[in-house]
Parts: structure tokens; sequence; C-alpha cells
């Protein structure tokens, strides 16, 4: 099948190129690496022994978009592009709509001036917002906290609408839980242009000497030890997921989301003594206030992914940390060496 993969140089975007790859798939890349390098590519050529097209553009610019879908004609999209930090979308709310909706709604109307009717979308575990009950199944309300989970929301709806409209067409929405982990091949992994927004990143620039120390947010929550707990997911299970959602939305048209996580949800603590095992040596802390708008806990009900998509998660926590460091310590400066 022929994919066009939307940001896909970016962290998940990478590992599931080479999750199609492996699998036979001919994949495209449209991004326009305002969160990435063009370096990502040329390892995922490498790791892969294949050929990646790619073109640079905004996923919101429609000449470009016709562009692609002209020269590659493709046969699905993984829809990747967007903005997702939660801090920086409550300043600057209409760049993420502006984007995330935005482009969402470009995109499609590129995909109808070709007859694509395939769709695969990076959502999110946000658009659920503080929990009714847990662990999270698809039926849970949806009530994001943030401008970033109304814009996915929002992108979702108007998949779900398209679908239901364009006959014979299938999305399918992908709400992610907090993707950690890196390749085995310590070739690709995360790597954030600033300030991490996430803990496995943060916790793995403590470790090589990049940050002073990770800063706990809230130790009063109602958890175990007090810290938050969340639902982690290896990337490289993350970008198989996707894979299985292409298999899926080939027989399956319509719109339809799936949780894609472990089940199991670890604490800021946890992960803290997880990679402090992986890389040997103790991670510095700092006590901080809690954050706004964080919740206490979150997790994953993944069954509907087993039973409708035939995906489970098989790394663990141990993998998770291991991989990371892996990444991290092969790569202190990411994809830059001078950074």
């Amino acid at each position: 099948m022929r994919v066009l993969v939307t940001g896909g140089a970016g962290y998940i975007g990478s590992h599931t190129l080479l999750e199609l790859m492996a699998q036979g798939h001919e994949v495209c890349v449209l991004d326009d690496y305002s969160n990435a390098t063009p370096e990502v590519l040329n390892r995922v050529r490498v790791l892969s022994n294949g050929t990646v097209a790619d073109y640079t553009g905004d996923v919101r610019d429609p000449e470009m978009l016709d562009q692609v879908m002209q020269i590659f004609r493709p046969d699905a999209v993984i829809h990747f592009a967007g903005l997702k930090a939660v801090g920086e979308s409550e300043a600057k709310p209409l760049l993420y709509y502006d984007v995330n909706v935005g482009g969402t709604l470009a995109l499609l109307r590129a995909m109808d001036r070709v007859g694509c009717r395939t769709i695969i979308f990076s959502s999110s575990a946000t658009v659920y917002g503080e929990p009714v009950y847990l662990p999270y199944d698809e039926a849970h309300p949806t009530a994001p906290m943030s401008v970033y989970g109304q814009s996915k929301l929002m992108a979702e709806n108007i998949l779900t609408s398209w679908a239901k409209a364009t006959q014979g067409a299938a999305a399918v929405l992908l709400r992610y839980f907090n993707p950690v982990g890196a390749h085995h091949s310590s070739k690709i992994g995360e790597d954030p242009k600033d300030i991490p927004n996430n803990l496995m990143p943060y916790i793995a620039q403590v470790a090589v000497g990049k940050r002073p120390a990770l800063s706990v947010f809230g130790d009063d929550y109602d958890t175990p030890d007090g810290t938050g707990l969340r639902d982690y997911i290896h990337v490289v299970d993350l970008a198989r997921a996707h894979v299985a959602a292409l298999d899926y939305a080939t027989k399956t048209p319509g719109a339809r989301p799936f949780n894609i996580g472990t089940g199991q949800s670890y604490s800021v603590r946890d992960m803290v003594a997880a990679f402090e095992s992986a890389c040997g040596q103790k991670i510095a802390t700092i006590q901080a206030e809690r954050r706004a708008g964080d919740i206490a806990a979150m997790q994953a009900d993944a069954s509907r992914a087993a039973a409708e998509l035939g995906w489970r998660a098989e790394h663990g926590l141990n993998d998770m940390a291991a991989s990371t460091w892996a990444w991290q310590s092969a790569n202190p400066n990411g994809y830059d060496p001078q950074k």
C-alpha cells in the first residue's frame, strides 16, 4: 500500500515508517521540520535499507498537498502533523486550532481531490479530560481540559463526520496515552527541540548532564506515592498500532476510536527508579508544586484495540527505560551534534 505520512520525521512518525516498511508498504513523508530534522529520514533509510520519498511543506498548504497527492497518489494517509504541547496550547490557542484543526481540514480536502478514502489519525487520551472512571474506555465522556485536547477532539469530530458522509471512507482515531522509549538500534528516538515537555526525555537529559534536575510536580495526589500516575507505552508498540490500524481500515469503513496504551500506570517516582536502574546512576529531583491542569491518574482500557485491531503492547517499563537511555547516551545532543 502507498502511505502518505504527514509529520513522518517526528518521534512517533519515524518509528512508524520503519514498521510500515517492514510490512512492505511504500511510504512518503510530508513534514515542515518545525519539530524534527531531515537527519531522521536519513537514519530511517539506513535502518530499513529502503526508499523514503519526502517533501518539505506545511499540511495547511493546499498547493503543496495537491502536489504531493498528485505525484505519490496515496492509498492511505497517516496524519501525525500537528502541535502537541499542552502548556503552549493555552498560550497560543489560535495557532493550535489553526494547525491541528485547519491542517486536518486541508488534508481531507486534498484527499478528496484524489479519491483517497483512508486515514489513520494521531489523537490523544487528553480528549477524555478529568476521569469519571478508570481505566478510560472509548465510551468515557470527552471533556478536554486544554486547548491541545480540544483541538484533537475537534479533529476527531471532523474525521467522523467526513467518514460518515464519504462513501467507502475509513478514519481510525488512535488515542495515545504516553509514548516513551526508542528504537532498539538507538539510531532514532525522541529529540525535543527545546526544554522537554514530557517526563522521560527530561529524565534522560538529566542523566546525560544536559539538565541539572527533574522537577516533580506535586507529591500530594491520591496515588500510592503521591505523584501522578500515567499509562506509558513504548513507541515501537505505538508504531505497530498504526500498521494494525491500517490493515483494519482497509476492511472497515466508518470512523472508530481506539485507546493505545498498556493498561498499566506508573508514577513519576516509578519512572525515575526504572531509569536509574537502566543508566546506573541517581537522577537528581526537586520537589515542586502541582501544575495547573494536571490530573492524578490516567490509565487505558485497550481491550477494543486487542479485539478489533489484533494489537497489544509487548514492551514493559524496563524496555522503555533501557531503550531511552541507549538512545540518549548514544546521542546526547539528539540528531544535532552541535546542539
